[in-house]
């Protein structure tokens, strides 16, 4: 990965480029706002003839002056181009509008993040949650991910689920490779993976460990699958170091899991994950690493990630750099026998043994 090696940027695009930060709270809200009262759609639905601005303030049903300032805006931030007193879309104003992954991103940005990185700076002073506050009085956002709003809620499992979900049927060939009998899945959220192994495999024996909330959705959703006596639940709050692991699984896995924890927490479980797996047993890790990544893209949206942890989830926690991560997983007492890049939008795999 060659992406932060050098500083291809000239003095003037790096100064641009620095007046876009500075600016960039105001980027965000006008590309918002352009989406959600309609102006980016009524602009798109005219294709390559365009619109004129007295069309699109008929077609708003809002004030002259409020549509002047948003197309404005978005010709600065390069949603709309205007040519012969004509706006049309650009392609960045497509992807804001109608592409899944911006969609996810942006929303989870707004709905969960964007009130509480105001105090992003004292997050990493106290290595505290500080802007949690901002959604709710727990200690991690994983404690009162029942009790968001339903906005809220939709907002962080789209976001949660858009990067899971185009992995899932990824991994299914590596995952039941040897036939496992039973697989204990520690952070089964909503319980979606749960379900595609009880259906995927005719045998298979699902375990799930999750805090209460997190337990009862997954409970809810899995009960009124055919194959719902095939899964087992144990609720557990993992940070709690004298809470041992069901034992007799034949695979532990976690996705998208141990990135939610500090590198003394992922050590913790992964020794309890030792302690509990069948002797011939595997871990298999769905991670995302951001030096792993094929497009800076995507390692910059993995970077950026992170401060949602410092500052949201738990104050101690990030997407981790492949290497240091591995480091964890040996400390634990495991080698990571074979490792698989490129599985989804922008995860990798680790088969762990002891």
């Amino acid at each position: 990965m060659d992406y932060f090696k050098i500083d291809e940027k000239n003095a003037l695009e790096a100064k641009i480029y620095a007046q876009q930060i500075a600016f960039a709270p105001i980027m965000f809200q006008a590309a918002r706002t352009l989406r959600n009262l309609g102006i980016l759609a009524i602009i798109k639905a005219e294709g390559r003839d365009g619109i004129s601005f007295e069309k699109i303030v008929e077609k708003a049903k809002l004030s002259t002056y409020g549509v002047r300032v948003l197309v404005e805006a978005g010709l600065g931030i390069q949603l709309i181009i205007l040519n012969k007193d004509k706006y049309k879309l650009t392609l960045a104003g497509f992807y804001i509008m109608s592409d899944d992954m911006t969609i996810a991103n942006l929303d989870f940005v707004h709905d969960i993040c964007y009130k509480g990185m105001f105090d992003l700076e004292n997050s990493i002073v106290t290595e505290k949650p500080t802007g949690l506050k901002e959604l709710g009085e727990w200690k991690t956002v994983y404690e009162g991910l029942s009790s968001l709003t339903e906005q809220q809620k939709e907002s962080w499992f789209k976001f949660d689920h858009y990067y899971s979900d185009y992995s899932f049927n990824a991994v299914f060939k590596h995952v039941f490779k040897n036939n496992p009998k039973r697989i204990l899945d520690i952070g089964g959220n909503t319980g979606k993976w749960a379900l595609k192994c009880i259906n995927y495999s005719d045998t298979v024996h699902m375990g799930l460990v999750d805090l209460p909330g997190q337990l009862k959705m997954a409970q809810e959703n899995i009960k009124k699958d055919k194959n719902a006596e095939r899964v087992s639940f144990y609720e557990m709050n993992i940070l709690d170091k004298s809470n041992k692991l069901p034992k007799g699984y034949d695979v532990i896995w976690m996705s998208q899991f141990l990135d939610c924890f500090s590198e003394d927490e992922i050590v913790s479980i992964l020794k309890r994950c030792f302690d509990a797996l069948n002797e011939n047993g595997e871990v298999i890790i769905l991670e995302h690493f951001w030096d792993r990544q094929k497009f800076e893209v995507s390692a910059f949206c993995l970077q950026m990630t992170s401060l949602y942890f410092t500052n949201i989830a738990n104050g101690n926690s990030q997407m981790y750099h492949s290497d240091l991560f591995k480091k964890l997983v040996r400390k634990a007492g495991f080698n990571s026998i074979e490792e698989i890049d490129g599985i989804g939008v922008s995860s990798s795999l680790l088969i762990c043994k002891k």
